[in-house]
């Protein structure tokens, strides 16, 4: 015999009896000892029965005998990074990708490595080259959407995800990951259709079935997370630890939804953290320990959870962090009234045929406001997306800059860019005409001048809240968003922030002079019906009785993408009010920070009762 017989052995591949094919596989290497294409298969049959120490041995042997071939070294790489070699596989990988360069399969797998290393910028660089490679390949399409949501780039993220019904059916593993990235990106509906079609075609998956549970709680569908949970506690016996860890953060988090504190927090503090820079985890834990009033256990758990979290985001917003940096740089540049004079008088949409816009800073009810406009048959909102912050980007690719630069921006320049803002809100929901569209994202606030420029008659309404409280909650949180996030580094960056773009806002309220509604959380609480009423004046929706209703719209409406989606279900209650007081130890080195807006919007630093009206903006 010349060369082995691969037929057999390709017979048991088929079938997937990976010890058959193993055992063929050794019969002829017996008389074909270096044959490449047996030591492949035997390498991969090992890998596939997870004998991954074997399988690096095997693959070892072929680097050895064929080192000018870029496919050993990246299924060498592959099983180094299966057992935990992470810096060996980096080697192999490079080796990989030295001898086969054009292979996008081991460049996205390098950036996968990336990924588990936490090196996500350079992991998004690697994940890109292999999507410019091949941009029909879902898996690659799949993986790179991961590595930019890694570096908080969700915008890309989106476009990279968006011919998804094209990809299917797709394998187990990757369907639960495209689940979980449409999930985290916002698209709710889409993630169901995949998780619940997943869980069907193989109902034994636990892991599918503990994502599944996890978006469903994220939903605020706590029946069908409950049953999901039910469903996977007859196969807890032969789950790995991996799952079992996921599984425990899934059930904490529904013990705290049923309102069951101690047990979510014993089943936490028992599972401890996904990993040594799992920041959501601390998050989550303060959370719980902040509802049963530890307010010094909450401060420590919080000061872990944004070491970790600024840790990562310096990697790939450094220049946030520098000396001098501005924590929102939006706040800095001002539109003076002079420059504004200046401006040429163009044509624009009126008040009925503009947004309204609902802005205020993070955690001062903005979402409560969006759901009861929400509840309206005359409005429609969205979820919280940066439609002016991408506007400015795509100018300032042109040359023009937001806001020193608006002055240069013509009749054609502006009508272009409301058709660019209304393609990005109809790939956002799909926009019901017979309505007015409600613009809800809290730091718009500060783009206020290129706001004014395209929709000079918009309605606003600002929202405020105790700035003390509204400090405290951003502390609490753990926001998608790099902007925020950075910002909430700490209390004194976070009370520099809120003043900054306070004064931002009302300096530009007083150059543009905007037609604003001011509503106050507070007020909201004390007398819901009054507020209701006066918002529906404010926008002259006439009956405004369907905004009382929020709560109830906002339960039957699915993904909500803020941090208070587990809350604007619930009727307006007293919970958040004054609720900073307890924290007062902590909060009170940065009083004299917030000293200037507890004056000017008329709050005491001691409570929220005898708030004053607020000055008109």
């Amino acid at each position: 015999m010349s060369a082995p017989d691969l037929t057999t052995i390709s017979e048991a591949i088929r079938t997937g009896d990976w010890a058959e094919t193993e055992r063929r596989v050794q019969a002829q290497l017996a008389d074909f000892p270096q044959d490449e294409n047996l030591l492949t298969m035997f390498a991969i049959s090992l890998q596939m029965q997870d004998r991954i120490a074997e399988s690096v041995d095997a693959y070892a042997h072929l680097t050895r005998l064929f080192p000018d071939n870029g496919e050993h070294w990246g299924n060498y790489a592959t099983a180094l990074r299966e057992q935990g070699q992470l810096e060996q596989s980096a080697a192999a990988y490079a080796n990989a990708i030295r001898f086969a360069p054009g292979d996008a399969g081991h460049l996205i797998n390098f950036a996968l490595l990336q990924l588990q290393q936490h090196d996500f910028v350079e992991a998004r660089e690697t994940a890109l080259k292999a999507y410019a490679i091949d941009p029909a390949s879902a898996r690659i399409c799949i993986h790179t959407a991961r590595a930019c949501q890694s570096c908080r780039e969700y915008d890309e993220a989106e476009k990279l995800l968006k011919p998804w019904r094209q990809w299917l059916p797709l394998e187990d593993e990757l369907q639960q990951e495209l689940g979980d990235l449409l999930l985290a990106i916002g698209d709710g509906a889409a993630a169901m259709i995949l998780l619940e079609d997943l869980v069907r075609r193989a109902p034994g998956n636990v892991l599918a079935l503990i994502h599944l549970a996890s978006a469903y709680e994220r939903l605020n569908r706590l029946p069908e997370a409950e049953a999901t949970l039910g469903q996977i506690a007859a196969m807890r016996a032969d789950i790995t630890d991996a799952a079992q860890m996921e599984l425990a953060h899934v059930l904490a988090k529904i013990a705290q939804r049923s309102g069951d504190l101690a047990e979510a927090r014993a089943i936490l503090e028992s599972a401890g953290a996904r990993g040594e820079r799992d920041f959501a985890y601390y998050f989550n834990l303060a959370e719980i320990y902040a509802k049963q009033g530890d307010t010094g256990r909450v401060m420590q758990t919080l000061l872990v959870a944004h070491e970790l979290q600024v840790e990562e985001l310096k990697k790939f917003i450094p220049k946030r962090f520098e000396p001098g940096a501005a924590i929102i740089p939006t706040t800095v540049p001002r539109v003076s009234d002079a420059e504004f004079r200046a401006w040429p008088r163009l044509t624009a949409p009126d008040a009925k045929q503009s947004p309204v816009f609902i802005v205020g800073f993070p955690r001062s009810g903005t979402t409560l406001l969006e759901q009861m406009l929400d509840a309206h048959p005359g409005l429609q909102s969205m979820d919280e997306n940066p439609f002016f912050n991408n506007l400015s980007d795509q100018l300032a690719d042109d040359g023009v800059f937001v806001p020193e630069d608006i002055h240069r921006l013509g009749q054609a320049d502006c009508d272009e860019l409301r058709k660019r803002y209304l393609g990005m809100v109809c790939d956002a929901i799909p926009r019901k005409w017979d309505t007015q569209l409600v613009d809800k994202n809290p730091l718009n606030m500060v783009w206020l001048p290129l706001i004014h420029r395209l929709f000079p008659d918009a309605k606003f309404i600002l929202a405020l809240r105790h700035p003390c409280d509204v400090i405290l909650s951003c502390y609490m949180q753990n926001f998608r968003s790099t902007v925020l996030a950075a910002a909430c580094a700490s209390l004194e960056r976070l009370a520099t922030a809120y003043v900054d773009s306070m004064r931002n806002w009302l300096h530009h309220a007083g150059v543009f002079k905007p037609s604003v509604l001011t509503v106050r959380y507070e007020d909201i609480v004390a007398d819901v019906s009054a507020q209701a009423a006066q918002i529906g004046r404010f926008l002259e929706l006439g009956d405004a009785s369907p905004l009382l209703r929020f709560d109830e719209h906002a339960r039957n409406k699915g993904f909500i993408g803020t941090p208070s989606y587990t809350q604007v279900i619930q009727p307006v209650n007293t919970k958040g009010l004054n609720r900073w007081l307890r924290y007062r130890d902590y909060i009170e080195p940065v009083l004299p920070i917030l000293e200037p807006m507890l004056q000017y919007w008329g709050y005491s630093a001691e409570s929220n009762v005898g708030v004053t009206s607020a000055p008109v903006s």
